[in-house]
């Protein structure tokens, strides 16, 4: 496949639910933090006015190609390679103090998992790499090479919820101490032996988990979506909107956490009858549970049953005094 057509081809999750969510006014400025293939930013794209701005950021040099091609096309669309843990610093230095919508799509894009050479896909044989930024950063082969049993083994579980993670580690530890962990097919014998074997031949391949646990580790995802939400949310203008989709609990949970603390700010004792902390709520939710894809997009695109969409906006100054109890004095 082409790199035309591997643009075409990838179908974003949740494309239409996720623009509705960040999408306020035509006039405003937008930021996409994942760009990926281009799929959300278009359909933003079409629904902003002369006036309206959209940014977007990527780590992937794929997607920058792609995006660079996009921004010829539309003067008012923009793309910045950079990871997202950089939001603050990307949006400071463009002026945009305050944006309407802010969008992150975690995880990886279809491209990305269909090319062997990325290393991303068990179902592929290809190098031991699965970065984002091939042009940066240390390969899984090199990590692999310093990270002790025990560090492996909190990888798996904290990334994957690897159920196996204590004989899966110890596998690729062995495989890798006796040359024969070389490639992603390698890696894939190592999770497939490692696990009990009415597990081997389960609705989910013995390697899924620990794929995704390693590209987290090696991507350091995590940390990625510490700055960057907390970045996002200190630059949304009062009733801008912040949408993320993740593909796994640990994402959703560092995710929901993050805005959790802007939601209910205050860290007074529940016991005070009065908040003397000082602290007010910047954000809420605008929905108490994730959005998931509909079946009709379940069947064209099953890469989305495990999508999740968070969505909260900005508080405007007085809705966060409200919400505080600041007007009523009460905690």
């Amino acid at each position: 496949m082409d790199e035309h057509n591997a643009y075409a081809e990838h179908v974003p999750v949740l494309r239409d639910e996720f623009v509705e969510a960040i999408f306020s006014d035509p006039d405003g400025r937008y930021v996409d933090c994942t760009f990926g293939r281009g799929g959300h930013s278009r359909e933003l794209l079409s629904r902003l006015s002369e006036n309206g701005r959209l940014l977007a950021l990527d780590r992937d040099p794929e997607a920058i190609a792609a995006g660079e091609i996009l921004a010829q096309q539309d003067s008012r669309f923009t793309i910045v390679h950079t990871d997202f843990a950089k939001l603050g610093e990307t949006l400071d230095s463009r002026d945009w103090l305050q944006v309407t919508g802010i969008g992150f799509d975690l995880g990886v894009s279809s491209p990305q998992v269909d090319q062997a050479q990325r290393g991303f896909s068990f179902r592929q044989d290809g190098p031991l790499d699965m970065r984002m930024d091939t042009s940066s950063g240390q390969p899984l082969s090199r990590m692999l090479e310093h990270v002790s049993e025990r560090e492996l083994i909190d990888v798996l579980r904290s990334f994957g919820d690897e159920r196996y993670a204590q004989r899966i580690a110890r596998s690729i530890l062995k495989a890798k101490h006796d040359g024969t962990l070389n490639t992603t097919a390698d890696l894939e014998n190592c999770c497939f032996h490692a696990v009990p074997k009415p597990a081997r031949y389960g609705s989910t391949h013995p390697a899924t988990r620990t794929f995704q646990a390693l590209r987290i580790w090696v991507n350091d995802e995590m940390g990625q979506i510490d700055c960057g939400i907390t970045a996002a949310i200190d630059h949304l203008q009062p009733g801008g909107h912040l949408a993320v989709i993740s593909f796994h609990s640990g994402e959703d949970r560092r995710i929901r956490d993050l805005v959790e603390a802007e939601v209910h700010a205050c860290t007074c004792p529940p016991q005070m009858p009065v908040c003397v902390c000082g602290r007010k709520p910047t954000m809420r939710w605008l929905q108490k549970k994730p959005v998931r894809a509909g079946e009709q997009e379940l069947a064209g695109n099953p890469r989305s049953r495990s999508s999740m969409l968070r969505v909260a906006q900005r508080l405007t100054d007085a809705e966060a005094l409200k919400l505080a109890g600041y007007a009523g004095g009460v905690h």
